[in-house]
This record gives structure tokens, sequence and C-alpha cells, in this order.
């Protein structure tokens, strides 16, 4: 039965959240600032979500610092996703073989 409220709980909260923005804001935006603020939101959540997860992931800091360095490079020239994530993969795995 407990777990049927933390289901109906999270519902509502997750609801509650998506919903405020919609009341509150039923004109568009006409501010500069705000709007620029807004554009840039996503990328930095995503980023505090991701950058932890990524030196926490392989359980040693070299062998992830090895792979984020890969993948970026990688991303900086334009390489497709999948070849970023199995260079990135192999950078982190090899590091860790010879370290």
């Amino acid at each position: 039965m407990s777990t049927a409220i933390y289901i109906f709980v999270m519902a509502a909260v997750t609801y509650i959240i998506r919903m405020i923005p919609f009341t509150f804001f039923n004109k568009k935006i006409k501010s500069r600032f705000v709007r620029s603020f807004l554009k840039y939101i996503p990328y930095a959540v995503l980023s505090a979500m991701t950058i932890p997860a990524i030196f926490y992931s392989t359980g040693s800091v070299i062998t992830a610092a090895a792979g984020t360095i890969i993948a970026v490079i990688l991303a900086f020239f334009d390489c497709p996703l999948i070849v970023v994530a199995l260079a990135a993969s192999l950078g982190a795995f090899l590091t860790g073989i010879f370290i």
C-alpha cells in the first residue's frame, strides 16, 4: 500500500511542477534577458547531472578523465555520437588497463 502512496505523491509533485509555469506565464516573455536565461537552463541541468556521473562511473578519476577528454575532442570534430561513445569507452578501458 505504501508503494502506491509513493507513486501517487511522485505523480502529483511532477504534475504540479509542470503545471505551475503554464498557469503563471500565459503571455509571451518579452524580456531578452529572461528568455536567454531560460534558453540555457536545459544545458546547465544536463551538465550538472552528467559531469558527476562521468567522474564516478569508472571508479578512477584518471580513467574517467581520459574518456572525457577523448569524447570532447571527437565531439569537437563533429564525429557521430556512436563513434564518440565507443572511443571514449575504449579510451577509459585502455587507460584502466595500463594504469
